[in-house]
């Protein structure tokens, strides 16, 4: 029997328009053998080594109890949750680093090399996308997905162009990416917007853009201003949602990871429950908030946003 002539027909469906659409589907990393303490030279981010000269860098009971609690958020709204394979004694927990989808697109996020294999244990995830819509940009692209964030007709991207780029184990995404996803989307309009990097300060690092900004309901945003090198790419951005739009967050709120919380619907928002200012902020405006614990999984630089990877979005 023949079956040269036929593709074999996969179901998911990807569809991601924006950051705040009803969602339907997504990849909540793990925190399940996470491994032992990094040592100071094995971490990736000033975060994570604050945490460990301080002796506070977060139990993995404590990650994977916070983690279990987003997914009981998401069992509520009834979307349908996908799980990396877990890899003994390897950080799983921020599967929007390895991957994000853009309208029906899967991209393949060139990642620090040491993680690649976290790429490999959401294969199975992969496997149910149609192979053309699975994208593997070229090597000298790097990306991460906290760096891009697809809102209607634009693509925002977080990156660093300054030629000490390979100084930095917190640039992440650079300007070959952006110009490959504009080619990708010649549709959209993609905007850059320059992050302020520093490998020793947490506070004076955006380590993604989700760090420093977020788009969140239909037309509002959470921005810090300190994340931008370059002031008129943030004035741009306070202009396009308009002032009283945006909710500007502090240096602590950054360092807290204020801007990373996550949108189940253009209604409801998960929100990490010491965020109190936020939070107010959020329930005055009409949102709903699903308040979590997650102040263990922040220790090493990323939060809500961070460990998910929407698929689907009505």
């Amino acid at each position: 029997m023949y079956y040269g002539a036929f593709s074999i027909s996969k179901n998911m469906k990807l569809n991601i328009q924006n950051e705040t659409s009803r969602l339907r589907a997504v990849i909540l990393g793990t925190a399940v053998s996470n491994g032992p303490e990094p040592s100071i030279e094995e971490a990736y981010d000033p975060k994570s080594v604050l945490h460990i000269k301080a002796g506070t860098y977060p139990e993995e009971t404590d990650m994977v109890k916070e983690m279990e609690a987003v997914a009981e958020v998401f069992k509520k709204y009834d979307i349908k949750v996908y799980r990396p394979k877990v890899i003994e004694d390897y950080n799983q927990i921020f599967s929007r680093d390895i991957a994000f989808v853009i309208e029906d697109k899967l991209i393949k996020a060139n990642i620090l090399p040491d993680r690649e294999r976290e790429y490999e244990a959401i294969q199975h995830i992969v496997d149910e996308i149609d192979n053309d819509k699975v994208i593997v940009l070229p090597e000298e692209c790097h990306v991460e997905g906290g760096d891009v964030m697809p809102w209607n007709d634009y693509i925002f991207i977080g990156t660093y162009s300054g030629e000490d780029y390979s100084d930095y184990i917190t640039a992440r995404t650079n300007m070959d990416a952006v110009i490959a996803i504009q080619e990708l989307f010649p549709h959209k309009t993609v905007k850059s917007f320059e992050l302020r990097k520093s490998n020793t300060d947490p506070k004076e690092n955006a380590l993604h853009l989700d760090c420093c900004f977020q788009p969140i309901g239909k037309d509002k945003a959470i921005l810090h201003k300190n994340g931008f090198l370059v002031e008129r790419e943030y004035e741009w951005l306070l202009n396009y949602f308009g002032k009283d739009n945006v909710f500007e967050i502090t240096k602590d709120e950054m360092f807290n990871m204020n801007s990373n919380v996550f949108s189940i619907s253009e209604d409801v928002i998960v929100s990490e429950k010491n965020f109190t200012r936020l939070n107010t902020w959020l329930r005055e405006q009409g949102f709903t908030v699903e308040e979590v614990a997650y102040s263990e999984i922040a220790k090493q630089e990323g939060l809500l946003r961070c460990s998910t990877l929407p698929l689907i979005r009505d």
